[in-house]
This record gives C-alpha cells, sequence and structure tokens, in this order.
C-alpha cells in the first residue's frame, strides 16, 4: 500500500473512532438523564395529579383553618358557616364585625400570603435548576432586594399610578438578576461560590441604598416603609390583588411548561446542547420568569425571604426531583408554608404583629446555613 493510502486509511479510522466516540457520549447523556429522571420511580401524570389534587386540597383547608386565626379568635364553626354562606349567596347569621373581619380584613391576606408564597417557590425551584446550585433562591441571591429597591422608587415618584410598582420591581429584580450573573461568570462557567457571594454583596448594597433613601425623603406616608420592607401581607395586596395572582397564576403555569426542557439542562449545558435543547433560551426565558414572579410579589407584600430556598428542597424530598412535579407542588406547598408563617407573624406577639418574612427568616437561615456547609 502505498503512503497516500495509509494515510486516508488512518484518517478514516480516526474518523471512526471520533464517531464512535460522540454516539457513545450521547448514549451515556441519554442514560445518565434517563436514570435521574427513574431515581423516585417513573413520573406519570396519574402520580402527578393525585399529588398536585391532595397538595391543592391541603392549601385550602389551611386557608380556612388560617381564617380562625388573629387578634380575635373565630371558631371554625362559624368560617365554615359564613364562607358557605357567601358562596351559596344567602344571609348568614354571623355578626357583622366578624364577617368584615373574615371578608375585608384576613381572607385578602390569606390569598396574598398564598400567591406570595407560590410565587418565591416556583421562583426558586427554577433557579436552582438553572444554575444546578442548591442555594439559589430570590432572596439569597439579592434579587428580592432589587424588586424592593424598583418598588420603593416607584411608590416615591409615581404615588398614584396603580400598575407603577409591580412594573418597577419587576425592571429592579432583572437588573440585579443580570448584574449577578455577570459578575458570577468565569471561563468556566457560572461558579456557584462567587453567585453566592455576589448575591450577598449585591443585597447588602441595595439594602442600604434603600435605608439611605428612606433618611433623605421626609414623607409621612412612608413610616411604615420598614416593616412593609420585612414582608408584610396586611395591605392585602393594595388592590392589585386579583391582577397580581392571575399573572402569578400565568407564569407558574408556564413555568410548569417549562420543565421537561429545565430536567434536560440540570444534566449540564453542553449535554443539554446535544440533547437538543436551546440553552440560551430557556436560560433567558426562565430568568425573566423569576424575575417576573418576584417583582409581583415584592411590589405587593415586601421582602418574604427563604421561601424560594426552603420548599424546593422539601419537594423534592418528598416527591424527587422532576420538576414537571416540582414547580406546581412548590407552588402549593410553598402557598401553605406563607400563610402559616403570617399566622405565627399575626398571633405571636398579638394584638402587634410580627413581620412576616420575620419569621420565614428564623426558619430559612438555618437551612441556609446547613445546605451551605453541605455544599
Amino acid at each position: 500500500m502505498t503512503d497516500r493510502g495509509s494515510a486516508e486509511c488512518r484518517v478514516q479510522s480516526d474518523e471512526l473512532k471520533t464517531n464512535s466516540l460522540s454516539v457513545h457520549r450521547s448514549l451515556f447523556i441519554v442514560h445518565r438523564w434517563f436514570r435521574n429522571r427513574t431515581q423516585v420511580g417513573l413520573l406519570t401524570a396519574r402520580r402527578v395529579l393525585l399529588i398536585v389534587l391532595g397538595l391543592a386540597g391541603a392549601l385550602l383547608l389551611t386557608m380556612a383553618c388560617a381564617l380562625c386565626f388573629g387578634s380575635e379568635s373565630i371558631s371554625l364553626a362559624v368560617v365554615y358557616r359564613t364562607v358557605v354562606g357567601w358562596i351559596q349567596g344567602r344571609e348568614t347569621t354571623t355578626p357583622p364585625v366578624e364577617a368584615t373581619i373574615l371578608f375585608d380584613i384576613r381572607l385578602p391576606r390569606i390569598i396574598l400570603g398564598a400567591v406570595t408564597g407560590a410565587a418565591l417557590s416556583v421562583a426558586g425551584a427554577m433557579l436552582q435548576a438553572l444554575l444546578r446550585n442548591p442555594l439559589a433562591e430570590p432572596y439569597v441571591l439579592g434579587i428580592s432586594s432589587g424588586a424592593a429597591a424598583g418598588a420603593l422608587v416607584a411608590l416615591i415618584a409615581l404615588p398614584m399610578v396603580a400598575l407603577a410598582q409591580p412594573l418597577a420591581a419587576f425592571v429592579g429584580a432583572m437588573l440585579t438578576m443580570s448584574l449577578i450573573y455577570l459578575m458570577s461568570r468565569t471561563k468556566a462557567g457560572v461558579s456557584t461560590e462567587r453567585l453566592v457571594l455576589a448575591g450577598v454583596i449585591m443585597a447588602s448594597f441595595i439594602w442600604s441604598a434603600i435605608a439611605s433613601l428612606l433618611a433623605i425623603v421626609h414623607d409621612p406616608s412612608l413610616r411604615g416603609i420598614t416593616f412593609w420592607l420585612h414582608g408584610d401581607l396586611s395591605s392585602g395586596g393594595h388592590g392589585l390583588l386579583g391582577i397580581v395572582s392571575l399573572a402569578v397564576l400565568g407564569a407558574v403555569v408556564t413555568g410548569t411548561l417549562q420543565a421537561r426542557s429545565l430536567n434536560v439542562l440540570m444534566v449540564g449545558e453542553e449535554d443539554a446542547l446535544i440533547l437538543g435543547v436551546h440553552v440560551e433560551r430557556v436560560k433567558t426565558f426562565s430568568y425573566v420568569l423569576a424575575s417576573l414572579l418576584t417583582g409581583l410579589v415584592v411590589a405587593v407584600s415586601g421582602s418574604v425571604g427563604y421561601v424560594g430556598l426552603i420548599v424546593p428542597h422539601v419537594v423534592r424530598l418528598g416527591w424527587g426531583s422532576d420538576n414537571r412535579l416540582v414547580i406546581p407542588a412548590a407552588a402549593l406547598v410553598g402557598g401553605m408554608f406563607v400563610v402559616l408563617a403570617d399566622v405565627v407573624a399575626r398571633t405571636a406577639i398579638a394584638p402587634r404583629e410580627l413581620p412576616v418574612g420575620a419569621v420565614t427568616a428564623l426558619v430559612g437561615a438555618p437551612v441556609f446555613i446547613y445546605l451551605l456547609r453541605k455544599k
């Protein structure tokens, strides 16, 4: 055989080896992804439906029980009779004062708590899947702080524009998320350590800026803003409860539809590309969705911390890491968590109240330390 023929044979042999390695790598990636999906058993539509319906029932029961607690206790029987009568459109024997407490004060607050918990939990679950980092969540990464700063600026500059706060909070959350992501990038990708450190630094800077702004602006209407910044559901959504609830519901459904791509992305970005996922498109869309969820609820309830850290981990411990179940389950469990935290905030030092964010932080800070040491 001539030298030319020998060289051509060697080139063909190298190409066959390369193609073989590529095929084996693809098969390995598919096997690893499928194995991760089946660690807790195959996820069927029936199983998802049963779990989601069970959690939805538990959330409704939690909300009904939460109506009983506050500075003035109301029995569950009275709550049941009043709510059923209201649904059926008939008059009840409930005293007007108790009916006002139930429908005008507690019910909007409880619904806002459920919506806040759902939004922050889904945002946390999506960020953890995107960044493959168990510590990622809106409060730890400073996204909530950015949203709070945006909402505060809108409250001072455009107090009469109803939608100014949610829009400004979304912009603040998006800008903060972008800055933190850029600060944590290295040649090898996003560094976990730099991500958490950048989030802590950004949150500290933003809170300092907020404190300075409140010291400069002497406005009597801003006296209660410090309490609100640490999580306050007493406003019932400032008249925006319906709009925010529908927007959060739509975002949660959209996040659930994105779950399959997030599952593949959790294997790794390079592997996800091989499996046909548009990585940059999925990442950009998910970051925007997480920022939107955070901005919406921070605008109406303030900064409630660690919900997006605790709840997704609880869900994954109970039902596995498939995001097709994690995202809707996290929304429902997160709603229960914040509603229960608000009950504690309302009753712990009654008739005074604690910020609901203080209660969630008392639970979340030890969990954060544990996960940090574990990682």
